[in-house]
């Protein structure tokens, strides 16, 4: 049974901030580069990293003895100590001011923003916002808020869905394969010990998922390569995000935009069309 959510506690995190140091490595480009299917290449100090790589870098370790049944740290410390058991990247919005290079000295300040507590289709949902900065020796390179949600743990068997909506078309579109090594290699690059994103038993017989999660922040990466391949190379301005339904391992998915001039909106999809995450860019 979950712990009472008493959210006037909760809410005194916010302010609470946190600073973490790390290098862009030439190793980590290529992991990375080589998850998001790009070219791996033989990158040298100066080369520009895929966008998002901030993702991987400076990411909290824990000893094992302090990790959860979730596989992550237990609940408490720079976030909140929600109670609720499952935990899962909503969405967020990025500032690309400059891009990270190989050899760079980056440090990522971040900072509870907001604590917010309301109520779905499965219950109970606590929303954390978390505001970073990350720069690097030529100054702030990244702007970003990231919106995590937890949310109680059910039992019931998932209400039938409505009929979907026909997909959306895209006017750009690409598809791969939602592997369970690509899901480990984004783990593996992010050292996120979560779960639902490797092991089969505890998403399906803990949490009553019918398989391995696609990580929220894999799928905004690929959006994002995207949205800069379409641009010439050039990353948007913003680009704002949210997770729709979860995407599972062992299925065709797929990437996909339309572009508004000023604006484009992107979004990817599970094998039927449906949109699993969307987002908007702007330049």
């Amino acid at each position: 049974m979950t712990e009472k959510l008493d959210i006037d506690h909760l809410r005194q995190w916010i302010g609470r901030s946190t600073a973490a140091t790390d290098i862009v490595t030439a190793q980590l480009v290529k992991g990375l580069r080589a998850t998001l299917f790009q070219d791996v290449g033989e990158p040298k100090a100066g080369d520009a990293a895929p966008f998002t790589v901030h993702w991987c870098l400076a990411q909290p370790v824990f000893p094992m003895s302090m990790l959860g049944p979730d596989g992550h740290p237990t609940r408490g410390g720079f976030l909140p100590p929600v109670p609720l058991p499952r935990r899962m990247w909503a969405g967020g919005e990025i500032e690309f001011l400059q891009p990270l290079r190989v050899g760079d000295e980056s440090t990522r300040t971040s900072r509870i923003a907001d604590v917010q507590m309301k109520s779905g289709s499965t219950g109970t949902l606590c929303f954390v916002s978390v505001e970073h900065s990350i720069s690097s020796p030529r100054g702030v390179a990244i702007r970003e808020r990231q919106d995590i949600v937890y949310r109680e743990m059910t039992s019931n068997a998932p209400t039938p869905a409505k009929v979907p909506p026909p997909p959306p078309m895209a006017q750009h579109r690409e598809t791969h394969v939602s592997d369970p090594v690509l899901l480990f290699r984004y783990s593996a690059l992010t050292f996120n010990g979560h779960r639902i994103h490797y092991d089969r038993d505890y998403v399906t017989k803990v949490e009553g998922y019918p398989g391995l999660i696609f990580h929220g922040p894999l799928q905004a990466a690929l959006i994002i390569e995207m949205a800069a391949r379409l641009r010439s190379g050039k990353p948007p301005k913003t680009f704002t995000y949210r997770g729709v339904q979860p995407l599972f391992e062992g299925s065709e998915f797929s990437i996909n935009a339309n572009d508004g001039g000023e604006s484009m909106e992107l979004w990817t999809a599970n094998a039927e069309g449906q949109p699993t995450m969307k987002g908007t860019a702007v330049w």
